[in-house]
């Protein structure tokens, strides 16, 4: 068996092996939602306990290509989940349709993009839903995601700003196709976490290759964090210092940059993690390292961004 089949076969076997972090029933909702004829789902996770009167934070929380809702409460390692019962807000688990997100990228052959899916619809659609049902802050709803989910995270600052506080992209860069059509409303703060040898998303932009498999391009991880930096009218001199290496034996180090002075309070971070792949930090190495790379445990990704988000609220 060739290196391509065995590593699309260990993603097939993992995405069936994730599953949920332990929870009550109480905690845990299993929505749907109509949108353009489609039932899609959504895994909403309550904070214990939970006071239905009082404004809480939402975080979507976007899988990867491939991923599943429960999925990426595996991924993530539960930590979400932990934060939200200690901080209070909201974590929603979307699904994507045929396990992706059209997040705008031509030349990716799934059915989310084939179909052009609208994906930006049906998360507007889910926040009108849960702002009214939860009691959810509308100047306090946030987006991360990993690699599909990333691009989908870019996509949501692009197209959905006015309902969007601020995102948290993890493993991916905007893609070409996304530059053109961007349209922030608003200011966007974003904080962003890039493994520099990622194998399959490349540093300096390009084509993203799974195998043979092309995936559409995108532009450089430097490149990505500029457009913000522009839009948000940053300073373009950064703050820079290393994060603590928290674990010296997993070979990653984390850097980060800090882009202030930014309209509207707005700032920019770029975690740029040195020697690590395409990985949540923190997470689970979901598949082997000659596949997707090294996973850094110098930090908890959930925990970073939720101490970037808390500093955002929209006017």
């Amino acid at each position: 068996m060739t290196k391509i089949l065995q590593f699309l076969l260990m993603a097939m076997i993992m995405a069936e092996l994730l599953t949920c972090y332990a929870h009550t029933d109480k905690q845990v909702v299993h929505g749907t939602i109509l949108h353009n004829k489609i039932e899609r789902t959504y895994i909403m996770y309550l904070p214990a306990p939970y006071d239905h009167t009082k404004f809480a934070p939402l975080i979507f929380a976007l899988h990867g290509g491939g991923g599943t809702a429960e999925g990426m409460v595996k991924l993530t390692a539960g930590s979400f989940n932990r934060l939200a019962d200690k901080e209070g807000f909201i974590i929603v688990y979307p699904q994507g349709v045929g396990r992706h997100w059209n997040d705008g990228r031509k030349g990716a052959n799934d059915r989310a993009h084939k179909e052009n899916i609208d994906d930006v619809g049906f998360i507007s659609l889910l926040i009108d839903r849960l702002v009214t049902e939860w009691n959810i802050n509308p100047a306090r709803i946030y987006v991360t995601g990993i690699s599909n989910g990333a691009g989908m995270s870019f996509m949501l600052a692009c197209h959905l700003s006015k309902k969007i506080t601020a995102i948290a992209p993890v493993a991916l860069t905007m893609s070409e196709d996304m530059i053109s059509l961007c349209s922030p409303k608003k200011s966007m703060p974003v904080a962003m976490i890039m493994g520099e040898k990622d194998p399959l998303v490349p540093w300096e932009g390009g084509e993203i290759r799974i195998g043979p498999i092309k995936r559409g391009k995108v532009i450089s991880a430097q490149d990505s964090v500029q457009y913000w930096i522009s839009h948000n009218k940053c300073s373009p001199k950064p703050k820079i210092s290393y994060l603590q290496d928290k674990d010296p034996s997993d070979e990653t180090r984390i850097r980060q940059e800090t882009y202030s002075e930014c309209s509207a309070n707005s700032n920019v971070i770029f975690y740029a993690v040195e020697g690590a792949g395409h990985t949540w930090p923190g997470g689970m190495q979901y598949l082997p390292k000659w596949i997707i790379g090294k996973t850094s445990y110098d930090i908890d990704a959930a925990e970073l961004i939720w101490d970037f988000f808390k500093q955002h609220a929209s006017n």
